[in-house]
């Protein structure tokens, strides 16, 4: 009998150190990951911390995604601009398109919800900075979200530009959508004479510039950041344009803690590259249209330039908000 009762001793111990160190979800650690967010977020990157407010279980309704996408594609553009000597903003609103200029073309990241966007803004806006929308040779999709590819076929019949788009996200576009709506252009087919489907580490390269692309799953299985130098003033950064931020996908964990593994990856590359600024492809998280109004009004530094650390506590910001979601789904809040 002594013989048992120790050896169940012993189990019982055993299983108990093996319990301590799986770290249990609860509504403390959910305070916690909101905390350590708004601390890494301090007063500088509080458009973040929206990530930290409880997502839906479930994704919207197809009513649901139809009646948002109505509403922001209604409200005003800003002004395109030049955010760097080689970057330019000639997005809407609310969802954003960037478009690098090279030595030898123009690459363009994102093409906006629909034609009409493509048209007015992204075309349009690039004339009005000085930029000719057929040099446009590559157009990098960051995810297959509507809002982000549905411009593509007003550029393709015009521009002939190859598009990229990770692996992932081109059999999403190909296949069966996660989201979709009649307000948005229909995605692209990939064509393997032109097209590119990128994969993770992959550079683009066209004439003296080189886009470093890295997968960063969670908002979409496919999603990509983008990695590139800006220039100013003879001066050169280092910048990151984040390809996904919010969490529609409903619950899911897996997806959360790619995104949780994507924002670690990604601090990691920021702290050897000494990336000094972060953009994104949602306005509502960088405040790309105040910036470019401040540098409009004679701003004697460049607002985009946040620095390495700013950068850094951007993507912690965005795990721990993502850390936080992922306890209340597990615990069931």
């Amino acid at each position: 009998m002594k013989t048992i009762s120790r050896r169940l001793v012993v189990a019982a111990a055993v299983l108990a150190a093996s319990c301590a160190q799986v770290p249990l979800a609860s509504q403390a650690t959910v305070a916690g990951h909101v905390a350590d967010a708004e601390r890494f977020a301090g007063d500088d990157l509080k458009p973040l911390l929206a990530l930290c407010k409880p997502a839906p279980a479930t994704r919207p309704s197809q009513e649901q995604v139809d009646k948002l996408l109505a509403t922001q594609i209604a409200r005003p553009a800003p002004e395109p601009g030049r955010a760097f000597d080689n970057l330019y903003f000639v997005g809407a609103a609310w969802v954003s398109a960037w478009v690098i200029k090279t030595s030898e073309g123009l690459i363009l990241i994102d093409a906006l919800n629909n034609d009409d966007e493509a048209k007015r803004l992204v075309d349009s806006g690039m004339r009005r900075l000085g930029l000719d929308p057929a040099e446009i040779r590559y157009v990098i999709v960051t995810h297959a979200h509507g809002d982000h590819y549905g411009g593509l076929p007003y550029l393709s019949a015009r521009y002939q530009p190859r598009i990229v788009m990770s692996e992932d996200d081109w059999e999403q576009a190909e296949g069966t959508l996660e989201f979709d709506s009649p307000l948005w252009g229909r995605p692209p087919k990939f064509d393997p004479a032109r097209d590119v489907k990128a994969r993770d580490g992959d550079e683009l390269v066209l004439g003296d510039t080189a886009v470093a692309i890295h997968t960063t799953p969670g908002h979409t299985h496919g999603t990509v950041s983008l990695v590139f130098d800006v220039t100013q003033g003879g001066q050169t950064h280092r910048a990151l344009l984040w390809g996904g931020t919010a969490f529609n996908f409903g619950k899911d964990l897996p997806r959360l803690q790619s995104y949780i593994d994507a924002t670690g990856k990604m601090t990691r590359i920021a702290q050897r590259q000494d990336i000094d600024v972060m953009i994104s492809n949602h306005a509502g998280y960088d405040s790309a249209p105040q910036k470019l109004d401040a540098l409009r009004t004679g701003a004697t530094a460049n607002p985009f330039v946040i620095g390495e650390e700013a950068v850094i506590r951007s993507l912690k910001t965005m795990g721990a908000c993502a850390r936080a979601q992922y306890d209340r789904f597990a615990l069931g809040i």
